[in-house]
C-alpha cells in the first residue's frame, strides 16, 4: 500500500516548489516527513537529492534561489527560497567511522543513504509532487507502534556514532511508547562509548531530551540502566524531575532544559558549577544552572527582585512548587534614589549609599510599597542616620 503525507501547512511555504523544481531530483527526508505523519507541527525542511553539492548551487543560482554552502564539504547546501530556508544534503553513504566523525562518499542510491541513519523513523522519504511515502526500513510500522528503532544492527549503528545512544533516548522521549529492547540492549551495553564524545554534543542532546514529553519516565529508564553513569555520575535519581514536571504542568509553566538538569543534580551550587563546566554550558546557562542549586533563602518575590524573575521561578518549582507569587509580577524598581536622601540631610557619599541600602532592605520587606510609603521609610531612616551621628558627635566631644 503506497502511503502518502497528508496536506500540511509547511509544504505550501512560499519559494518551497521552486526550490524542488530547480533541483529537479530530490525528495523530503527525516524530521519534516516523520513529524506530519504523526501530525506535529513541522520547524525545519529537509530535501535529500542525488546531486552532488557542487551542481546543487549551481542549478539553486541558476534559479535565482540563494545558496549558502553552510556544509558543503560534508554535502550540505543550505537553500533558502522567498524565505522559505531548507537543507539541500547529498546522498551518502559511510566509508570510515571512528564513533565521533564519519568519511562520507556521494551516492545515487536513496537506500545507501537511508542505511546510514540512524533510526528508522528517520529513514523515512516523500516525493515533493505526490507526497509518496519511501520507506525502507519499517520506519512507517515503527510510527505506528510508537517505537525508535535502530537500523540494521543496533552495535554497529553506535559503533559508527557514539551520540546515537543519547538520540536513542532523546528520540524515546519526544516518540516512544513501547521500547525497542535490542535498541535499549545495545545503548546499555555500549553506554562507556559515551565518554569518547565532546561535551558540548553530550549536553546539546541531554537538554533536548529533558523538555521532551516523556522526559521523566525516559531519564528513570536510563538511570535504571546506568546509561548517565559514564557521564554524569552525579546523577542518581529522577525523583525530583518528576515532581519539577508536576509543578510546571500545575502552574502551566514550559518545561526549562537548565531548571530541569537542576532537578536531577543536588542542590549543591559548587558541584552544578563543576557541571556546568563539564557540559561546556553557556555562561547564562552556568549561572542559572548554578543559582537553581542554591537554596533558597528568602521569599520568592525578594528573590526575584534581587536574583532575576528566571532563578527565583526555578528555585520556587524547585523548592514547593509554588510560584503564586511570582506569575504575572514582575520586580519593580526602588521609587527612590540617593538625590532624595541628600535632600533629606545627608551627605553625598558611602552614607547615602549605605542609606539607600536600608531604605531597599525595608521597601522589600514591607511588599514593595509605592511611594508614599516609601517616602516615610526614607525620613524613619535619614532621622536614625542623623541622630547617631549626633551623638557620636557629643559622645567625642
Amino acid at each position: 500500500m503506497v502511503v502518502s503525507l497528508p496536506p500540511s501547512p509547511w509544504r505550501e511555504r512560499p519559494g518551497l516548489a521552486e526550490l524542488v523544481t530547480a533541483l529537479e531530483d530530490a525528495r523530503y527526508v527525516g524530521g519534516a516527513v516523520r513529524d506530519t505523519l504523526l501530525g506535529l507541527p513541522v520547524a525545519d525542511i529537509d530535501l535529500a537529492t542525488p546531486v552532488e553539492p557542487q551542481e546543487v548551487v549551481r542549478r539553486l543560482e541558476d534559479a535565482r534561489i540563494k545558496a549558502i554552502p553552510t556544509g558543503i564539504a560534508h554535502g550540505t547546501v543550505t537553500a533558502v527560497s522567498q524565505g522559505t530556508v531548507v537543507e539541500v544534503t547529498t546522498l551518502r553513504r559511510d566509508v570510515a567511522t571512528d564513533g565521533r566523525h564519519a568519511v562520507v562518499a556521494y551516492t545515487d542510491s536513496w537506500h545507501e543513504d537511508a542505511a546510514r541513519r540512524d533510526f528508522t523513523i528517520n529513514a523515512l522519504y516523500a516525493d515533493p509532487a505526490t507526497g509518496a511515502v519511501t520507506d525502507f526500513f519499517g520506519g512507517m510500522d515503527d510510527l505506528a507502534a510508537r517505537r525508535v528503532r535502530f537500523i540494521s544492527d543496533p552495535l554497529r549503528r553506535i559503533a559508527e556514532d557514539h551520540l546515537r545512544i543519547l538520540r536513542f533516548f532523546r528520540f524515546h522521549a519526544r516518540f516512544g511508547e513501547s521500547v525497542d529492547e535490542p535498541g535499549l540492549a545495545a545503548c546499555v551495553a555500549r553506554a562507556n562509548d559515551l565518554m569518547a564524545l565532546s561535551r558540548e554534543r553530550v549536553a546539546a542532546e541531554l537538554l533536548k531530551l529533558l523538555v521532551a514529553p516523556g522526559a521523566v519516565a525516559t531519564v528513570e529508564l536510563m538511570l535504571a540502566h546506568g546509561v548517565l553513569r559514564p557521564v554524569l555520575p552525579e546523577i542518581a535519581s529522577a525523583d525530583r524531575l518528576r515532581a519539577l514536571a508536576l509543578a510546571e504542568a500545575d502552574a502551566g509553566i514550559a518545561p526549562d532544559p537548565v531548571r530541569r538538569l537542576a532537578a536531577l543534580l543536588p542542590a549543591d551550587p559548587a558541584l552544578a558549577e563543576a557541571v556546568a563546566g563539564r557540559l561546556r554550558l553557556s555562561k547564562a546557562q552556568r549561572l542559572r544552572l548554578t543559582l537553581a542549586a542554591t537554596p533558597r533563602s528568602m521569599p520568592p518575590r525578594e528573590d526575584a527582585y534581587r536574583n532575576g524573575h528566571y532563578a527565583a521561578v526555578d528555585r520556587a518549582l524547585l523548592t514547593d512548587g509554588d510560584v503564586s507569587d511570582l506569575l504575572d509580577w514582575s520586580a519593580p524598581r526602588l521609587p527612590l534614589g540617593g538625590g532624595a536622601l541628600v535632600a533629606r540631610g545627608l551627605l553625598a557619599g558611602p552614607t547615602v549609599a549605605a542609606a539607600l541600602r536600608q531604605v531597599e532592605d525595608r521597601w522589600i520587606a514591607a511588599g514593595f510599597p509605592a511611594q508614599a510609603q516609601v517616602e516615610g521609610i526614607a525620613d524613619t531612616v535619614v532621622a536614625a542616620i542623623i541622630a547617631n551621628a549626633s551623638a557620636a558627635s557629643s559622645g567625642r566631644a
